[in-house]
């Protein structure tokens, strides 16, 4: 019997989430590596920053730890991934996809080791980029990237999820648990690398062939591509469009990120124009809208609220605004009109694409994003003001000119359509986040009165996490649940018992996204730590 559609949905989103565990590492990092970048460049900080001082050997140590993620890229994905999607255990079973990945590259060493001629491999080169070989923990392999490291570690989960539990006699009692997954992951990468062997190096062909497209596609490809980064967000499906060009070979071997990084201090240092030197960043011009595009719709949201209204509403969009363009955190202020509002988001998703192809057409390129923190100030705007400050400036009218645009085409649909945006509907209490006393008395099977099972006061991701259960029908009613950087992911049984999105957003939400049994809670920032203790109420014993 084939799956449902809703099904379908549940495994897709959960595999989205799933993608973000590793990516949400990556702003942190690139930070550290921009203000190492940074502090070693004597074009800003003098003498002090030349090659060989003190002060320069720090900060080169530095930039070495901070480049792990970008380097180990497929690794730390075959090591994050089961964390999301594996249904028990999520710590063996990364720790069994490290493994069996290991065993999968080593099979691809020895094979191409003794016959790389036949599968049209030169395996006496040295691993680096245009040879499609890379060294992965010391292992000389097929480049496979992000790719080959989420196709192993789904195949991974799949054995942990089936194999995991099986009991098996007494006598074999070391062949239980990990032990027999690993067994079983051994036994499946060996045809597993024999077929990678044959067809990989052809991917590698097509791969190169569609990079020549997508940069030769130019302003239309910067649009199409920024603007199903931004419409797919209320599905969640947004990681698959951007997954494989900032940190996948979609555009340039190991993504966009990586590349723009490795070639900053190249880029910070020649007078050529910045369109030139990196023609492929149009690509990662999708943050633009982050920090230019959403102070205009929060102060759209914020004018068109009822005068003795507006006061609350800035509570609300103010701080949301601040995140997406600090943090490049756009879902808290996008959900505050999407449910209420949809053609709103359909309108956002082209302006964000107009702004980046504009910005782009006019030569604007980089590596933006993300938020105003990590990549504008330390991946972009500091390190390559003194050579490439016109860009720069170019980027900032155009995006002034668009916060601009933004705030009266907002204001404008919201006004003319009569639009219920925060601040607009007759009741005021609609517009209430969730406090304390809304749930103070619940308990949901955790400890005494007010506190949790560890005897500590509740606070409020305590308070959501009960408010957010008993919404989404109880704990008999949940399957299982994940999240993402914003979200708490939760897959129903009945989803008839799940509340609407005024009693969520009442309760604390941003938002809810409901597709069947497939439930979205959009919670903020906060989400791990909501869904730790979503997991604990779950596990803790009915009274």
């Amino acid at each position: 019997m084939g799956l449902s559609k809703d099904v379908i949905m549940q495994k897709v989103q959960r595999f989205g989430g799933a993608m973000f565990t590793p990516v949400i590492l990556f702003g942190v990092f690139g930070i550290l590596v921009g203000l190492a970048i940074l502090c070693k460049n004597p074009m800003i900080l003098g003498s002090i920053a030349e090659e060989g001082t003190a002060w320069w050997k720090f900060w080169y140590v530095v930039e070495q730890g901070a480049w792990t993620v970008f380097n180990q890229m497929p690794v730390l994905f075959c090591i994050a991934l089961p964390i999301g999607l594996a249904k028990k255990e999520n710590a063996r079973a990364a720790m069994e996809s490290f493994v069996i990945f290991m065993v999968f590259n080593y099979f691809i060493q020895g094979i191409l080791t003794l016959a790389g001629p036949d599968f049209g491999v030169d395996f006496t080169k040295n691993a680096g980029a245009g040879t499609g070989l890379a060294m992965i923990a010391n292992i000389k392999t097929l480049d496979t990237g992000i790719v080959g490291a989420i196709i192993i570690a789904t195949l991974s989960v799949q054995l942990h999820d089936k194999l995991f539990d099986v009991n098996v006699p007494e006598y074999l009692g070391i062949f239980k648990g990990s032990s027999l997954v690993v067994l079983a992951g051994i036994g499946l990468m060996l045809p597993v690398s024999y077929i990678f062997c044959i067809f990989w190096p052809k991917v590698q062909m097509a791969i190169s062939d569609l990079q020549v497209i997508l940069v030769s596609s130019g302003v239309f490809g910067v649009w199409l591509y920024t603007f199903l980064e931004r419409f797919l967000i209320p599905t969640g499906l947004h990681h698959f469009i951007y997954l494989p060009f900032l940190f996948g070979p979609a555009i340039v071997d190991n993504g966009l990120v990586a590349y723009w990084m490795q070639h900053i201090n190249e880029f910070a240092q020649s007078t050529k124009p910045l369109i030139e030197l990196y023609p492929q960043g149009g690509f990662s011009l999708h943050g633009s809208s982050k920090y230019f595009g959403c102070p205009g719709i929060a102060l759209a949201i914020y004018f068109t609220a009822k005068p003795e209204r507006r006061k609350k509403i800035a509570s609300l969009v103010v701080p949301a605004a601040v995140v997406a363009v600090i943090c490049g955190i756009t879902e808290p202020l996008e959900f505050t009109f999407l449910f209420v509002a949809p053609m709103l988001f359909f309108v956002h998703a082209c302006l964000a694409a107009t702004l980046a192809s504009v910005s782009y057409f006019f030569g604007v390129t980089g590596n933006f994003g993300g938020g105003l923190l990590d990549s504008a100030l330390f991946q972009n705007w500091v390190p390559l003001w003194a050579n490439h400050w016109d860009t720069y400036v170019t980027q900032i009218i155009i995006g002034l000119c668009f916060t601009v645009i933004y705030f009266f085409v907002f204001r404008f649909l919201i006004l003319h359509f009569d639009l219920k945006t925060p601040g607009r509907t007759e009741e005021a209490g609609s517009d209430k986040l969730f406090t304390k006393a809304d749930y103070k008395a619940r308990e949901a099977g955790k400890g005494g009165e007010g506190t949790n099972s560890g005897g500590k006061p509740l606070d409020e991701r305590d308070l959501k996490a009960m408010a957010f259960l008993e919404d989404l029908g109880g704990k008999d009613n949940i399957v299982d649940v994940t999240n993402c950087a914003t979200r708490l992911r939760v897959t129903v049984k009945d989803d008839s018992l799940v509340k609407d999105v005024g009693t969520f957003t009442a309760h604390g939400a941003h938002g809810l996204v409901h597709n069947g049994t497939a439930i979205q809670v959009i919670v903020g920032l906060s989400v791990p730590q909501v869904r730790e203790r979503f997991e604990a109420l779950l596990n803790a014993p009915d009274k």
